[in-house]
């Protein structure tokens, strides 16, 4: 019988002539498995593989930070050409170039007005030193005739490419990104020669061209705040008057805003020939940045003015009746001033002055010695009315520079005030030889401040007197 025998298929019989189970009794085949060198091949391929999706990962994370950087670092920027350098050098870090420039285009959009570089060594600015600045011609104006990312691995060879002037470093491999503003091109970023020495690749040009979106968006910033900034300065010296003919004497003042354009100032200067042919000079600062304190300096110094003008008493008196006047009719911050008059003395002139909490003024002589015309400093403006402000005096020898200032001249977070103090000491001396109008604008330009503040720059140059002695011992300091 079929079932018995076994030949149905489930197994031989048992030792009791039973069928068993279907393979009982003999070993069950192996699966087939891949010889170990082969199972090493596989796995070291497929680690291989993972490796390189995990470094590609690593780069791309390491690419993604690195534009996150770039981007942070340029919109830190607010002024213009240092955002349009920043451009540059992050670009350049950001994929490894050597060289990098950023052409800016004239407004008709069809060359360049301003190119600035990045990554030349000395020696070879020096070698180019003669050389005027590419306006977009050869390859640099692919990119002015066709706004697209251009990448070329063979500058020179380049059907385009119009040569190197004499002494230009060799550069082979570039890649060219447009910088838009607003919908406009503003210019064109250039990068050459990875320090690897491989071309450019895709993932370069697609990680430069979402730098040169902050880019744009960075420079419209940088342009908001230059127009910014010009309406507070020009907000400022509409509060500020303009200079009279203050004959024998010359004169010269320069008033600086903050840096930053939200910080409006209320530093003032003032310089008027009194009634009795005496100058009355005025410098002070009210507390605060903001259009409050612009609107309390305007309230101050026209009081002040009024007062100088109408009361011929010394300093001091006028400031006394300010501070009273101003505690009873307004609200005003903590003021710091310097009033003074300069009168003359036998053949000569003598400074008289007053101050509430200010800096004292600077004296600056023709043998170009320094000194401070330090004195007892007094209180600020709105502290107390019942307080008595004494007055100094000093001679003034003929041709010596009498400078006021304030102390967003001289301040810094970083530094003690009298660093700043001995600084600009040094400063008006180094150029006290210039013409006035010059050395004041040297003093703003080169001042040891930190830029945080406004700062207002008063300077009187003391001429030889022609008067005729007058009578009578010279002025008492009535705090001797």
């Amino acid at each position: 019988m079929a079932a018995l025998s076994g030949e149905d298929g489930r197994g031989e019989p048992d030792e009791r002539g039973e069928p068993g189970p279907a393979g009982r009794g003999s070993a069950p085949e192996p699966p087939q498995v891949p010889g170990l060198p082969d199972f090493r091949s596989h796995l070291d391929a497929e680690l291989g593989r993972i490796g390189t999706q995990l470094r590609a990962l690593t780069d791309a994370k390491d690419r993604l930070q690195g534009l996150l950087d770039a981007v942070l670092a340029i919109s830190g920027e607010l002024d213009l050409s240092a955002v349009l350098r920043r451009i540059v050098t992050t670009a350049m870090d950001l994929v490894g170039a050597r060289y990098g420039a950023l052409g800016v285009l004239h407004e008709s959009g069809e060359y360049l007005k301003e190119f600035i570089t990045a990554g030349l060594s000395e020696q070879e600015r020096a070698a180019l030193a003669g050389v005027p600045f590419p306006h977009g011609r050869g390859v640099l104006g692919l990119l002015i005739q066709d706004p697209e990312p251009l990448r070329v691995e063979n500058i020179p060879g380049h059907p385009s490419s119009a040569g190197f002037p004499p002494g230009h470093p060799p550069m082979r491999t570039l890649l060219g990104v447009a910088v838009g503003v607003r919908g406009e091109i503003y210019g064109d970023l250039y990068l050459s020669e990875r320090y690897d020495g491989r071309p450019f690749d895709r993932e370069d040009e697609e990680v430069v061209v979402a730098l040169a979106g902050a880019a744009g968006i960075a420079i419209e910033n940088a342009r908001l705040f230059g127009r910014v900034r010009e309406s507070a300065e020009r907000f400022q010296r509409l509060l500020l008057p303009a200079l009279p003919d203050l004959s024998p004497f010359e004169a010269a003042t320069v008033y600086r805003p903050a840096t930053q354009p939200s910080r409006l100032g209320g530093d003032w200067y003032d310089a008027m020939v009194l009634p009795d042919d005496t100058v009355g000079l005025a410098i002070g600062d009210v507390g605060g940045h903001d259009l409050d304190a612009a609107a309390a300096m305007a309230r101050v110094h026209s009081m002040l003015r009024a007062l100088l003008y109408d009361r011929r008493t010394p300093p001091s008196e006028v400031l006394v009746q300010l501070d009273r006047t101003l505690q009873a009719t307004t609200d005003i911050p903590v003021t710091t001033v310097c009033l003074a008059r300069i009168e003359p003395h036998e053949t000569g002139w003598v400074l008289r002055w007053s101050t509430a909490g200010h800096f004292p003024p600077l004296l600056i002589t023709p043998d170009l010695e320094t000194e401070y015309l330090t004195a007892e400093p007094g209180v600020p403006l709105a502290v107390s009315t019942g307080i008595e402000r004494p007055d100094h005096t000093h001679e003034l020898p003929a041709g010596s520079i009498l400078l006021f200032f304030t102390d967003g001249l001289v301040e810094h977070h970083a530094h003690a005030i009298d660093e700043g103090l001995t600084a600009l000491a040094d400063l008006a001396a180094t150029h006290a030889e210039r013409p006035l109008k010059e050395f004041v604008r040297v003093l703003a330009d080169h001042h040891p401040s930190d830029g945080q503040d406004d700062m207002a720059l008063l300077a009187l140059r003391i001429p030889a007197s022609t008067r005729s002695p007058a009578p009578g011992p010279p002025p008492e300091d009535p705090t001797v």
